[in-house]
Parts: C-alpha cells; structure tokens; sequence
C-alpha cells in the first residue's frame, strides 16, 4: 500500500481543522504517523511522521522543528497560529496548526485515523465496516449480551453474531432494515443517551422487548454514533466499563472509515477532473478505477444563475452531495467533481435512462437547496477516451438551457448548440465576421428600413415570396420592392446561391435573427 502522503492528509482533514503554514519538502511527503509529544520523555525517532507539540506555545516551537528534522519527521503541527513559519522553512519540516482549543487526543485520533486510512481509502473502508462487526461480537463476548454498533441517524452498521444471546423483535427489526424502527418511546431513549457521558441503563420499550445498556459514541465533541447492548439479565459485571472501552474503540474506527472514504472520494474526483478535461495519462484505466468500462455520458448539474444564492459556493457543494449521493444509489460508488461551479458526473451504460435520473436530480436538488438547477447531459461515447468531448457538449447544452428547458441531452437541442459554437468560430474569424450583412443593419440604423428582417423571412420561407410576406404580415408585392431596394442600395446579390447562403448564416448566426422571433 503506498505511503499517505501530506497532501493526503489535508484532503481528508483539511481546512479549519487543520491548516498548513509551510512545506519545504512538497505535499507529497510522506506521512507515517501522528506522534504526540511529551517532554519528559526521550524525543522520538519516527521519521516521516508528524509530531503533535502538546505543551509548547506555538511561537516557542523552534527548537522542536530542529528536533523533528534531525529524527526525519515530516512536521510538527502547533496549537494556535503564530508559529515559526522561517525556522520550518530553514529546517526542512512541514509546519501545520491547529484551533487553539483544540483538545490535543481529539486531533491525534483524528490525524491518527486519516494517516491509517492511506491512498488505499476504498479498502480501508470496507475493512473498517468489518472491524466493527468484529467489535460489536468482541463487546458482546465480554458483555454477555447481543451488541449493535449505530450511527447518529439510527442506522445500522455492524451487530453481534454471538450465539446463544437473548435477542428481541427490535433488534430483529432492526437487522432487516439496516435502520432502528422509528418510535416517539425510541425518540426519547437517545434523546436521553446522547446528553449522556458515560453508559447509561435503558428500560425495555415494550413487555415484549429487552432493556438496554447504551453508550454514545464520540470523537472530541462530535456524535459519531451510538453502542448498544442488549441486557437479558445475565451482563458480567463490569460490562459498564467494557462498553466504555468499546465506544472509544468505535470511535477510532468509525474515524478512520469516514476519512478512507473522504479520501477515496478526493482521488476519485482528481481522476474524474482529468479524465474530463483530457489529461488523464491513461483514461481507460483511470475510467476503469471509477467503475465506468465501455460507454459513457457526462451529465453536467449547475444552480440556476438567474437565481439568489447568498452562499453560492456552499449551496454548490451541497449540489455536489446530491449528485453524488443518486448516482452512487443507481451505480455504486461513484465519483463526483465540481469544477468552476459546475458539478460533473460521468453516468455509465447506454443513455436510455440518464436524463430520466438527470430529471431525477434536478426535482431532488432544487427542492433540497430551494434553488433552481439545470442538468446538462453530453453524447454517449464508446470509451473514456471519449470523455472530454462528452463533457465539452455539456457545457454548451448548459448554455442553451432556460427555465422552461431545465434539463437536456445534446441531442435534443443539437440545432440549438450547432449554431451557438458556429457564432463563435464565426465572430473569431475576421474573414466571417465581414460582408454585406453589415452593410445590411447599417441601412436599417440610418434609414429605418426593415430589410434584414426582410431577408432572414425570405430565407426562412425557401426563398419564397408568398412565404415570406406572410410571415413579415405585408403583401408579396411589398416584400418584393424591398428586396429590389436592398440590392440596390446594399449591393447584395441574390442571384448568387453562394452569396444567399453566406447572408443568411451571418444575419442568423453573428445578428441573432430569425425568422420566427424577428
């Protein structure tokens, strides 16, 4: 398994938590471990790893720096912000920081856990889920009484398999569903379990029910779950304590699988970012590692810009949650990115049902953020090698779209995205850009004429006269006159089927007009 690395560690705990000062050695050092220090002790010798300065002010930390670059540790992570940034840079050793009312064993299990979930974050994960069932059985074992390992939502995520313990119909309940069943009885019991420090004894709910012996889990002054033990009137005495130890237990490793998966999906949407914008060193592969094998579209999800979002960049990230949490319900782990304000996702498989879900999301995101949002879907490609293009007609479906087109596919508005990227290579070429529909609008501005318009419904209507009258509401007669009068005085030729042509696409294309909206 390869190293975590600096970098890795800020993914998954990052930003408030924990902030870097300096890192003259890149974030790609390793990061081997958290080591706290203790000065009366002898100093310790664990290169790569990062040592936590319990007990020394942060602007007093120098020469704890030049004793972590002569062991070879990565950095030294201080309490507060002033520390020596210069010293650092000088010794070569990564300086970071945390809150300074940080509790100093919050911020080792936590650093703890992320270094142990390493690069290979998926693993790690599933291993973690497994290390709880294991718990849950090892608490059961030592408790006397059947155990299940909740998180703060009720949810189920690992139960003892220890046989010959009494069991009840809740915690059958609660094995087939993956969820405690909801009552205003249950409501109350965690109500009163989660204002609780230490195990707590429950009644039974119901005559046909057992009585509990409950104790939260936590991690500094974070909920990350609760431990339950089911008490048939036979629990060894000291199965207080054994809960107790339990629960920190659970702790470590509910952390540790939340910051594999943290880390799982960082690297997954690095490699989505640069399978989407072509630069990814081998896409199948990378595509492979995202669970996409064969054909593929881009769907593109964005809050609606006519909209008011006063926190913009959150309400985005919240999208980003929404996008992945549906595509992972229908596909598994996925992978998600949000790039510039837009969220990408690539939906595998042929496209019968990619804007049924793209529908799916936009209802699901617009009622959860109260904003509206518009999805944008990219033509199917055989590959991953296909990606980035699938991406880049998103994007301009994107452009297209409106509140009554909220969602699309770029089949259906390829007429509509056709001429948008035809405007642009057009008004970059200064060879399009010119010609006699300019000096068409200039007739217009100076004389009041209508005589663009005139045109753009003679095309529309086939070059017909009796069409074109109609749709300007004159007689033929009329628009016939003023197509005689803007050959004179424009100089255009209409006889000429290549000078057609050019005219129609640059009034269409470069003015925007149209035969139906003129």
């Amino acid at each position: 398994m390869d190293a975590c690395t600096l970098g890795d560690l800020l993914d998954v705990v990052g930003g408030p938590a924990l902030r870097l000062h300096a890192a003259p050695a890149g974030q790609t050092a390793p990061v081997t471990e958290a080591v706290l220090y203790d000065g009366r002790t002898p100093f310790p010798r664990t290169p790569g790893a990062l040592l936590l300065a319990v007990g020394v002010p942060a602007a007093q930390a120098g020469p704890l720096l030049r004793a972590a670059a002569d062991a070879g540790m990565t950095g030294v992570v201080v309490r507060g912000t002033d520390g020596p940034v210069a010293e650092a840079e000088a010794h070569g050793v990564a300086l970071l920081s945390v809150a300074e009312d940080a509790a100093w064993h919050h911020v080792h299990l936590l650093l703890a856990s992320a270094v142990t979930a390493g690069p290979a974050a998926s693993a790690a994960a599933d291993t973690g889920l497994g290390d709880l069932f294991a718990l849950a059985d090892a608490i059961a074992t030592a408790t006397g009484g059947a155990t299940a390992i909740e998180d703060p939502r009720q949810g189920l995520l690992a139960y003892s398999t220890v046989a010959g313990q009494p069991v009840d119909e809740d915690r059958r309940q609660g094995i087939l569903g993956r969820q405690v069943p909801a009552s205003a009885e249950n409501t109350e019991q965690y109500r009163r379990l989660f204002a609780a420090d230490r195990p707590l004894r429950l009644p039974a709910l119901s005559g046909a029910d057992l009585p509990r012996l409950a104790m939260p889990v936590r991690a500094g002054g974070e909920t990350l779950g609760s431990v339950w033990v089911i008490d048939g009137g036979t629990l060894a005495p000291d199965a207080e304590d054994t809960l107790a130890q339990g629960a920190s237990t659970a702790a470590l490793l509910l952390l540790r699988t939340r910051a594999a998966r943290e880390l799982a999906r960082h690297r997954g949407s690095d490699l989505l970012r640069r399978l989407l914008d072509g630069t990814a060193p081998d896409a199948p592969t990378a595509a492979a590692r995202l669970g996409v094998d064969g054909p593929a579209r881009v769907a593109a999800f964005v809050l609606d810009s006519a909209a008011s979002v006063p926190d913009a960049e959150r309400t985005a990230l919240r999208l980003l949650d929404v996008v992945r949490l549906q595509c992972e319900a229908r596909y598994g782990r996925h992978a998600g990115v949000l790039v510039d304000g837009v969220v990408y996702a690539v939906l595998p498989g042929p496209g019968e049902r990619h804007r049924r879900l793209a529908e799916d999301i936009v209802a699901r995101a617009g009622q959860a953020l109260r904003v509206p949002v518009r999805a944008a879907l990219g033509e199917t490609v055989p590959g991953a090698d296909g990606l980035a293009n699938s991406r880049a007609d998103a994007d301009l479906v994107l452009r297209v779209l409106d509140a009554q087109l909220p969602v699309a596919t770029v089949e259906e508005v390829r007429a509509r995205v056709t001429l948008l990227r035809l405007r642009e290579v057009m008004g970059e070429s200064r060879e399009l850009r010119t010609g006699a529909w300019r000096r068409v609008l200039a007739y217009d501005a100076e004389h009041g004429t209508e005589y663009a318009r005139t045109l753009v419904c003679w095309f529309g209507a086939g070059c017909d006269m009796a069409g074109a009258a109609k749709l300007l509401a004159v007689h033929p007669n009329t628009c016939r006159y003023r197509l005689r009068q803007l050959q004179q005085h424009a100089g255009v030729d209409l006889d000429d089927p290549d000078e057609r042509l050019v005219l129609w696409l640059q009034l269409r294309v470069l003015a925007g007009l149209s035969a139906a909206t003129s």
